[in-house]
């Protein structure tokens, strides 16, 4: 979708971004709790880039995710993706699963686009309840994406499709431990560029020989 924005808005843009204090799982402190789930996906490590395939530029599927480490007081999952450099006042939202059960365990490759999926897919920040592939704007620059796995304690009482604030309040009311995988995509800057020895060429002038 916005593959076809001008590269210009990008650099535009560039120091507009939520910020990693933003994402839930450094905005709610956990106190002991806090990354106390390990969180990793077979498609790429931490810090490391997402493949495309799981992307806006591929197919969109979302990536494979596993989490280990969930306290025995678990009473549910929940699952939240969010866009820390997405140029807008809070990150981007991506995906939300909850009541998922209360083990250690994981969502297969495109789970998120599965009518069969075991738990309860909340609303993206497009409102809709499904993966939301990464598609950041030419020239913006790397955007993070966390992937943050929370463990709830107690009855959430979460809408079958909850949105971002309401799983922020069952976080901050019943939240017990978190883990978080932070994915890169950078989409490459479209405008051209002169290379260094060309415009080189363009700033001389020969002078005739004598």
């Amino acid at each position: 979708m916005l593959e076809k924005l001008p590269s210009v808005i990008g650099h535009a843009l560039h120091d507009r971004r939520a910020g990693l204090d933003s994402i839930a799982f450094n905005l709610i402190d956990l106190r002991n709790g806090t990354a106390a789930i390990t969180v990793t996906s077979l498609a790429f490590g931490d810090h490391e880039a997402i493949p495309a395939q799981y992307t806006a530029d591929g197919e969109g599927k979302s990536p494979p995710l596993e989490w280990t480490g969930i306290p025995d007081q678990t009473n549910s999952i929940a699952v939240l993706v969010e866009d820390a450099d997405a140029p807008t006042p809070h990150p981007l939202v991506h995906a939300i699963v909850v009541s998922l059960p209360p083990k250690d365990g994981s969502l297969a490759e495109g789970a998120l686009g599965d009518d069969e999926l075991d738990a309860d897919i909340g609303r993206n920040s497009y409102l809709r309840t499904r993966w939301l592939p990464p598609d950041p704007p030419p020239g913006h620059g790397v955007h993070r994406y966390a992937f943050q796995v929370f463990a709830l304690h107690g009855d959430t009482a979460l809408p079958k499709t909850p949105g971002r604030e309401a799983l922020l309040k069952a976080i901050e009311e019943h939240g017990i431990a978190s883990g978080c995988l932070i994915g890169t995509y950078e989409r490459p800057d479209g405008s051209i560029k002169i290379p260094a020895s060309s415009a080189a060429a363009v700033g001389t002038t020969e002078t005739p020989g004598i």
